[in-house]
């Protein structure tokens, strides 16, 4: 892939070299930031929910996590800003990531009080609002691949961005459904008979549930990125 084929896919006032160098930087920086943040999330979530591992920094961890991701997006948005349908995709994602940072510390809450009807709910709509940061991610990196000239990569983002995306779909039903009929008294009589699993329980169930997408999008988010280095120093050869 050649360089000026990505800038002939640009707006017009990213024509000129350094411009558009300095935005393909500011693009592979986002896409490495959001490949780190996404495992930093998962792993610090699980632990903030479950141990006393960061106990004494409270929820600082999942804001950290949480501001990565976020970073990384803004990232992205530097990049052929003039494109309607990538900005929009990259406009959800930026208001998920920031309702992410701002529910970040009712998981904490949540793992010190438990029973505490007000924070789980606050941690099930942080898990909704991650499930569908992860969502437009997954379409945010299908406008982005439609815009390089890659047709491979294209049609491998394209085919399994939108797995990610019926994956998610799904654990996010499972998610409301299950915590509904645990925490809101929706049917007890299903609850009583099924003896479904309590709410931590189910959110490690979340977990295993969106492990696969997470993977993907990560592999998605390198190759990607490699695309592009190599087209660069490809080109100045």
């Amino acid at each position: 892939m050649e360089a000026d084929t990505i800038q002939s896919q640009g707006t017009p006032g990213q024509s000129d070299p350094p411009t558009l160098l300095k935005s393909l930087g500011r693009l592979v920086r986002g896409l490495s930031a959001l490949f780190w943040g996404l495992p930093l999330g998962l792993i610090v979530s699980v632990q903030t929910a479950r141990s006393d591992w960061l106990r004494h920094y409270g929820f600082l961890p999942l804001l950290v996590a949480n501001g990565l991701l976020l970073f990384g997006v803004w990232e992205l948005g530097r990049f052929q800003p003039g494109e309607r349908i990538w900005t929009n995709a990259l406009d959800r994602a930026k208001l998920l990531g920031m309702i992410n940072m701002g529910l970040s510390p009712f998981l904490y809450w949540w793992y010190q009080a438990p029973n505490v009807l007000y924070f789980a709910c606050g941690s099930a709509v942080l898990i909704l609002s991650a499930l569908f940061f992860l969502y437009d991610l997954n379409n945010a990196l299908k406008r982005l691949t439609s815009m390089l000239p890659d047709a491979a990569l294209r049609h491998e983002t394209h085919l399994f961005s939108t797995l990610n995306m019926v994956l998610l779909l799904v654990a996010a039903g499972c998610f409301v459904a299950g915590f509904s009929i645990i925490n809101l008294n929706l049917a007890p009589y299903l609850a009583a008979r099924l003896d479904l699993l309590p709410t931590r329980g189910l959110f490690f169930l979340m977990i295993l549930l969106i492990l696969l997408p997470v993977a993907m999008t990560m592999a998605m988010l390198w190759k990607i990125k490699e695309v592009i280095l190599e087209s660069v120093f490809h080109s100045e050869r």
